[in-house]
């Protein structure tokens, strides 16, 4: 109830604003943000949208009231410093904002448990992953993304303003684009047409007398390239459950595929802490992300090497490797209920992810850019890593989609593989759907 009156007040102040508020446009409405072109632009209507969702499209004219707002924010650790430092450049362009910042740490795969113990505590913007956003948007936690949006929409990526959008409804702003995986490679040992496919990067890495690396034991994540790469869908129902068809024809071929690769002797099972161990000794690749970059460029030097996944052999022809691609995502909190506070949160979230501001973001942290403009800078365009995740992208699925029911299944099938489990394979896809769905 506490809710739903917050929601309906938070309405009233919106539909209060319009008609109590001239909207002067053109030039008075220019955007102080030279990253985004949206910063300072829009006006109109509020709508609480359906349910204890809202929205807002309120105008930004300079307050006479003197009232003073604090923005309460959260950040991972690795980006407390960052956050600070954009807040600071986010009050110099807003000079009409009295706001300060009261800046906490929860990281983004956190946001939503944290969300969940407290909303009305919770912060005022915060960064989160796109696999939470059904879970937010179910919550009742963000505002629809009104203020604003075309600029968003235009200036992002299509994959990353499809993460952030859930009904046809934008509900995050979208911040970066490098939550995937790819392969990393040994180039001292394979060329670039050698990791063109799976079957010429075993061959080559086994006639050296090294390995490929690929985590399937235990995870749906990895697990999932095969049966994506073979046009096989995780969806959710009418009901809200999972639907998963990797145990039909197409999926079928998939997992002998992918049980090839786990029984042929260049594959070795591991995680990360193995791939960073062994690459340029007993490891010419493995598939990881964005995170190991560093480590792995380290130690390889010249050697350094990253590409798209390879293609596989199913049912006798060659058939690229899907992915999951991750997105972070800034969200503002729903139960915001005081106009002006929205406006300046909106406006917050907006600059937090606009051009410049992801420009820095890859400076400071190799973050790589859901902006189109920032993406094709030179220097992240030049990034060995991002390079590979961009590529891999284009046989990118979202984890939108994608419900806690399918990870555990998923990956007691991969550690199936790995165990070279004598079940029959179709057996052993149909109990795993059965789970999933369940």
């Amino acid at each position: 109830m506490k809710k739903l009156i917050a929601v309906l007040l938070a309405a009233l102040l919106l539909f209060s604003l319009v008609g109590c508020v001239t909207q002067d446009s053109g030039s008075n409405n220019d955007s102080k943000d030279s990253g985004s072109s949206g910063g300072n632009s829009g006006g109109g209507s509020g709508d609480s949208g359906s349910g204890s969702q809202g929205s807002t499209d309120a105008g930004s004219d300079k307050k006479d009231d003197g009232a003073s707002y604090t923005l309460k924010v959260w950040a991972s650790q690795e980006d407390q410093a960052l956050t600070r430092e954009l807040f600071d450049k986010f009050v110099a362009a807003h000079p009409e904002y009295s706001v300060t910042i009261d800046l906490g740490v929860v990281g983004e795969p956190d946001a939503y448990a944290r969300y969940s113990e407290d909303p009305a505590a919770a912060a005022d913007v915060f960064f989160f992953p796109n696999d939470q956003l059904r879970d937010f948007v179910g919550a009742g936690g963000l505002y629809e993304i009104v203020r604003n949006k075309d600029d968003i929409v235009a200036r992002n990526g299509v994959g990353s303003v499809g993460s952030a959008t859930l009904d046809g409804k934008l509900y995050g702003y979208p911040a970066t684009a490098d939550n995937g995986y790819f392969l990393y490679y040994d180039s001292s040992v394979l060329s670039a047409d050698d990791v063109k496919s799976l079957d010429r990067l075993l061959e080559v890495s086994a006639a050296a007398g090294k390995r490929v690396l690929m985590n399937l034991n235990d995870n749906g994540w990895y697990v999932a390239s095969f049966f994506l790469g073979a046009g096989c869908t995780l969806s959710i129902g009418p009901d809200g459950k999972q639907i998963c068809n990797f145990n039909n024809a197409n999926g079928l071929a998939a997992a002998k595929a992918m049980q090839a690769f786990a029984a042929h002797e260049a594959f070795l099972e591991g995680n990360d802490d193995v791939l960073k161990g062994g690459i340029g000794g007993s490891i010419s690749a493995g598939v990881s992300g964005t995170w190991n970059a560093e480590d792995i460029s380290n130690t390889l030097g010249a050697n350094y090497a990253a590409t798209k996944l390879p293609t596989f052999t199913m049912d006798g022809r060659q058939v690229q490797m899907g992915s999951f691609g991750g997105y972070k995502l800034v969200g503002v909190n729903s139960l915001i209920t005081d106009v002006e506070k929205v406006v300046i949160a909106m406006d917050f979230a907006d600059f937090l992810t606009n051009e410049e501001s992801q420009i820095t973001r890859f400076n400071q942290r190799k973050m790589g850019p859901s902006n189109t403009n920032a993406a094709a800078n030179p220097a992240v365009h030049e990034n060995i890593a991002l390079a590979a995740l961009s590529e891999q992208a284009a046989f990118a699925t979202s984890q939108n989609d994608v419900l806690g029911d399918y990870w555990a299944p998923a990956g007691a099938f991969g550690t199936a593989m790995v165990n070279k489990d004598s079940t029959d394979l179709q057996t052993l896809l149909d109990n795993m759907v059965a789970q999933i769905q369940s």
